[in-house]
């Protein structure tokens, strides 16, 4: 029997590695496509707008994961929205066409999405669910929906297809946690601006496991929130990185304070300020049961990882 094929689009990054060992050692070739050259097997280069050699490697795929898109962490200016915008736009859309040319296509196709799809949600309003979940009108949250819709213009009736509307994945060598320990250590685990929006989060284990389980259900198709089933406040999430680390004083982290940073740094405050409150209403229904359900049982063991 032939071994089962898996095409990571954009898989050279934190959430493509996790994935590309996940599903190995599940006994799948896994096949990278890098916008960069390179010398390792199974890993073909493209372009991430125009149809080449690569494409022959979605005949008879077991699934296609889509993972491209330029980082957000940078200012929201004319230029960086445009690159952001189309390089989600651009490769959803090659690799629908590829997935069309195909004679046998892939079973699957799995495009990742963002749980920042949904709108700013304080307080004691409720979780955004994909049911019920309101989708909001700022810049992050239309790249978004162009990312989503792009999706779905796909013509692939013989391919399942399932939007991953992804929180913020935490792992212990990339994405964000590390950064954030970096700063929690010098005292700066203190609650951001007034501490009270709401945080998404997903440990990087359960993000794998979920998309084995979407990946192996036939039946599941649609936009799925991978999230852990408990959102909680900055302040709460913060305090969890202050108990562990124990700085020697802790540094106040004002509104106008991050704004100021973010510019200096060339990001923006809204990566930290946005309230993402979201829970992953399909993905329990469908049965999914998360090994880290909750914060401090994610923090507790990757943090120790960290070193």
């Amino acid at each position: 029997m032939a071994q089962p094929t898996i095409i990571l689009a954009g898989g050279n990054g934190f959430l493509g590695q996790h994935l590309a060992r996940h599903f190995a050692r599940l006994g799948y070739r896994v096949v990278v496509l890098s916008r960069g050259s390179s010398q390792q097997p199974d890993t073909l280069q493209w372009n991430g707008r125009t149809l080449g050699p690569w494409a022959a490697e979605l005949e008879g795929a077991a699934a296609v994961i889509n993972l491209a898109g330029r980082s957000v962490d940078c200012r929201y200016h004319a230029v960086n929205k445009y690159a952001i915008t189309r390089s989600r736009t651009d490769s959803t859309r090659v690799l629908g066409e590829a997935i069309a040319a195909c004679t046998v296509p892939p079973a699957v196709w799995l495009n990742l999405s963002t749980a920042t799809i949904y709108q700013h949600t304080e307080g004691e309003a409720p979780a955004n669910t994909e049911a019920t979940g309101r989708l909001g009108r700022d810049f992050s949250e239309m790249v978004a929906q162009q990312w989503e819709a792009e999706f779905w213009l796909a013509q692939v009736p013989r391919t399942r297809r399932l939007a991953l509307r992804t929180a913020i994945v935490l792992g212990p060598d990339g994405g964000a946690l590390p950064v954030m320990a970096r700063l929690a250590r010098l005292g700066l685990c203190t609650p951001q601006g007034n501490g009270q929006q709401w945080v998404s989060w997903l440990h990087v284990m359960d993000f794998c496991r979920a998309v084995e389980f979407l990946l192996g259900r036939p039946t599941l198709e649609g936009a799925f929130n991978l999230c852990a089933p408990q959102p909680l406040p900055n302040a709460a999430f913060n305090g969890l990185l202050a108990h562990y680390y124990r700085p020697r004083w802790h540094l106040p982290q004002p509104r106008w304070l991050l704004e100021l940073g973010a510019f200096v740094l060339r990001t923006e405050a809204e990566l930290i300020l946005k309230s993402r409150k979201v829970v992953p209403q399909r993905l329990l229904e469908a049965g999914f049961r998360f090994e880290y359900p909750t914060c401090d049982l994610a923090l507790t063991d990757l943090l120790p990882r960290l070193g």
